[in-house]
């Protein structure tokens, strides 16, 4: 049998590993991971970025989500409000086309009217958390302003762009109908049919076809509404979708890097039983010298 004469380096190597075996389990055992650092398990590490990336972008999609169904819902029942508006106008040109009404109560009507025209024009600039929803691209002005030198009294100053925002990977929503398509379009025009309306009453001249016009522009307006609750469905349906597959990231980080701490409880009891051995039989050898035999 041969005997090895100096036992000592193998004896410091297994100090050392039963010593990084102590370490990794005391690791695992307070993070609750068997992959702490990518040389633990290189394969597990590479997929564990992946997935920790991809709950990283749906957190995100997930706030962007919120914010667009925010804007959303302002649009929507700002438009609703709108349409009641209209519809009120359009009662009170019905009114005022009764030919039994004197000039002062045409007045009384087209005042009345006058009032619906500014808070029309205020419900089109509309804004959610500082933005305005109906102008285009161009949130930070308000997108409609009184200008007496056109036929319907107010000026759209917004763009004729739409806003896009990432929802998923590759898939993006947009998310606003600009102002000059909801409230000015040609053959359309809220604010032109509702002056028109107003001079009708003024003049006591084309009462009926300035009502019916406005009912037009009403059926059209009330028409756009389905583009925000188509989007808002959209929105809906990949919030869901998100949150649903919250559970499954996580089930995968366990399945990747989650530890047995069981085992790991296991792994330290030994390592250390393993280093207190280790270091008594070390104790013992530097106590058998050439001085101990000397005495």
């Amino acid at each position: 049998m041969r005997v090895n004469p100096n036992p000592m380096p193998d004896l410091l190597e297994a100090l050392n590993e039963s010593q990084l075996e102590t370490q990794q389990a005391m690791l695992e055992i307070s993070s609750g991971r068997s992959v702490n650092q990518p040389s633990d398990n290189p394969t597990a590490a590479a997929l564990l970025v992946e997935n920790n990336d991809q709950a990283t972008f749906n957190s995100g999609y997930l706030q962007s989500i919120g914010t667009v169904q925010g804007q959303l819902s302002t649009a929507d029942s700002t438009l609703s409000s709108v349409v009641t508006a209209l519809q009120r106008a359009i009662s009170l040109g019905v009114e005022g086309a009764n030919g039994t009404l004197s000039d002062s109560d045409r007045a009384s009507i087209a005042n009345e009217l006058q009032g619906i025209q500014s808070q029309l024009v205020s419900l089109a600039n509309a804004s959610y958390e500082g933005r305005y929803v109906f102008a285009g691209t161009n949130t930070n002005t308000p997108p409609f302003v009184v200008d007496n030198t056109v036929p319907s009294g107010v000026s759209y100053v917004g763009n004729t762009d739409v806003n896009q925002v990432a929802i998923g990977n590759g898939n993006k929503l947009t998310i606003n109908q600009p102002g000059s398509q909801l409230f000015s379009a040609p053959g359309n025009d809220v604010f032109l049919a509702i002056n028109n309306l107003i001079q009708a009453l003024q003049t006591n001249t084309g009462i009926g076809d300035a009502v019916t016009s406005l009912g037009a522009a009403n059926s059209y307006l009330s028409g756009q509404r389905v583009f925000y609750g188509n989007a808002a469905n959209q929105a809906q349906s990949q919030s869901t979708y998100l949150n649903a597959a919250k559970p499954q990231i996580a089930q995968q980080q366990n399945t990747l890097g989650g530890a047995d701490l069981a085992a790991a409880a296991t792994n330290l009891a030994r390592s250390q039983i393993d280093t207190q051995a280790t270091l008594a039989t070390i104790s013992k050898l530097t106590e058998n010298n050439l001085f101990s035999y000397l005495k």
